[in-house]
């Protein structure tokens, strides 16, 4: 089995760790004819920039003493940690170093290393029952794939059918404050906004009660201070007090809520 890949006419020993292939500091110096131990400066120099397990890997402990075991890896038996560097991680490293063999070198490990070759298999070279197979196949794993997406669909229908319900069912009752305005919080919430949905919402209700929320708060208001309520009182009112005053509005009011609540998708 041949692990090793020709890069700058040297031999480089191919290292897969966690799904990619990755090198070591020793691997940059040779391959870019570099004095040895300038990669792994490079990297202590400027590791911050560095993302650990995204441009290398760093293995010590109980992990470092199976990378030891991996045959060809180059860890000395005494070393206390380990580190490889990704394809993201090797660009970051040498993007300094702008000599011709430099950009040569890294053309071929990005090319010819990192970016792993898939072997395609021409479908025309295949025997026509070959063929006949691999296209049976396709055709089967589109139907599955269809089938699921159908499903998927059908359950997303489902449950927005049954969201609706629940907000239908919201009706005009001694709890319909709370429910509105669970409602509301949750629109807002959806939307970023915690001001224009209300605005929307009793606009909406004046223009279909033909009533003027402002009004009416402001007389209730004078009423109430009236009978004695304490100013810090009167000030806690708000257009919600004002609806609950008359059971049109109430309704109204639910009506715009649910309807909102069921234009946005909002689960009750």
């Amino acid at each position: 089995m041949n692990n090793l890949i020709k890069i700058n006419n040297k031999n480089l020993q191919i290292k897969e760790l966690k799904g990619q292939r990755v090198v070591t500091f020793k691997d940059i110096d040779i391959l870019h004819e570099r004095v040895e131990g300038t990669a792994n400066k490079r990297f202590l120099d400027n590791q911050k920039h560095f993302i650990k397990d995204t441009d290398y890997f760093e293995f010590t402990g109980d992990d470092l003493k199976e990378i030891k075991r991996l045959p060809n890896f180059g860890i000395g038996l005494n070393a206390s940690k380990a580190i490889f560097i990704t394809e993201s991680g090797y660009l970051m490293l040498v993007k300094s170093l702008t000599d011709d063999l430099a950009w040569k070198v890294q053309r071929e490990l990005v090319n010819n290393y990192f970016r792993v070759k898939e072997n395609k298999v021409e479908v025309n070279q295949l025997s026509p029952e070959l063929q006949m197979f691999n296209n049976l196949f396709k055709a089967l794993a589109t139907t599955e794939l269809e089938q699921q997406q159908i499903k998927a669909e059908v359950k997303e229908t489902k449950e927005e059918v049954q969201a609706i319900r629940d907000v239908v069912e919201i009706t005009p009752s001694k709890s319909w404050r709370s429910e509105t305005n669970r409602l509301m919080t949750k629109i807002c919430f959806k939307l970023k906004d915690y001001q224009k949905p209300k605005e929307e919402v009793y606009k909406a209700l004046q223009e279909r009660a033909g009533c003027d929320l402002k009004i009416r708060l402001k007389n209730m208001r004078a009423r109430l201070a009236l009978q004695g309520v304490t100013k810090s009182k009167l000030d806690e009112l708000n257009y919600l007090d004002v609806i609950e005053q008359d059971k049109k509005l109430i309704e109204i009011y639910t009506a715009i809520v649910k309807d909102m609540a069921i234009k946005h998708g909002i689960k009750a």
